[in-house]
């Protein structure tokens, strides 16, 4: 007669709301990736006021949904989370020096509440 031991994992609220973050900032990622790739119209001017074509908004589109993927996946989610950090740096740098916008998130009116 053979004993067998069934493992239990509590899950912490804190790995809990790792997790949730997880799923919501891959929801984020991937569809704004997915607004630059199907060609919103808004994306697609943002991109030509930048200047450097529209080749970028295809990359910019590629890179946050391979991000928001790879959020997903335990062995990748750290490089993800590298990976769309530096990618929100360029975007900061790009809004702020390029388009000359605020960095911080823009109501729809244009105007502070």
């Amino acid at each position: 007669m053979s004993s067998t031991t069934v493992t239990m994992r509590r899950f912490r609220p804190v790995t809990v709301a790792l997790w949730v973050a997880q799923v919501l900032l891959a929801l984020q990622f991937a569809m704004g990736g997915v607004a630059k790739l199907a060609g919103s119209q808004t994306m697609v001017a943002m991109f030509a006021e930048i200047g450097t074509g529209q080749w970028l908004r295809f990359l910019v589109g590629a890179l946050e949904l391979a991000g928001a993927i790879g959020l997903l996946v335990p062995r990748s989610c750290g490089a993800a989370a590298l990976g769309l950090v530096g990618l929100m740096a360029g975007a900061v740098l790009t809004n702020v020096f390029v388009l000359g916008e605020s960095p911080l998130l823009p109501w729809p009116s244009g105007s502070w509440l």
